[in-house]
């Protein structure tokens, strides 16, 4: 029986950091990136075509203002979001808030009939280079860059599904 639903937020408040000293000219020392790319929700990702040095690279040509050369084409889509989200700091934290004050708890009683082989599970925010979502074990990692604010109210969506709607489509998938 499903007991807990916590948020983890872990891989977006350090990207925070980074595109705001990015944006701001700062250079982010190579440790960061490293510790970045061995985030759960972040190496949740890896495959050939992506994997740790990869994100090193992206975000070590992006802080460091250099041309990203023989790049895989994941790790082309991973450059082209975190320039994006550079570009509209006011967007990206239009993106961030909403996914700050989740609060999945109401998930607990509405799933509470449904079977479940795990107790605990965990919603992380994660940037990731193409999947729209990740499922590793008891965790539901879902692309930052895929989070979108409403145009003309005040939900937050993934794709056209409003965010607390998709989220708990993904975990009855989870945990049956």
């Amino acid at each position: 029986m499903l007991k807990n639903i916590k948020v983890n937020l872990d891989e977006v408040e350090s990207m925070l950091y980074f595109w705001q000293a990015t944006s701001e000219k700062e250079k982010v020392g190579e440790q960061f990136l490293v510790d970045v790319s061995n985030m759960k929700g972040v190496s949740a990702s890896y495959d050939e075509d992506f994997n740790k040095e990869s994100v090193r690279k992206v975000l070590s040509a992006i802080t460091n203002r250099e041309i990203l050369s023989s790049k895989t084409k994941k790790e082309g889509r991973f450059w082209n979001y975190n320039m994006w989200v550079m570009e509209d700091l006011e967007y990206t934290m239009s993106m961030v808030q909403p996914v700050k004050k989740l609060n999945l708890d109401f998930l607990i009683d509405e799933l509470k009939d449904i079977p479940s082989k795990f107790e605990d599970l965990e919603v992380r925010f994660s940037p990731l280079a193409t999947d729209e979502y990740i499922v590793k074990e008891n965790s539901l990692i879902i692309n930052f860059f895929k989070v979108k604010p409403g145009d003309y109210d005040d939900n937050t969506y993934i794709g056209d599904v409003e965010i607390k709607e998709y989220i708990k489509n993904k975990i009855i998938e989870i945990i049956k």
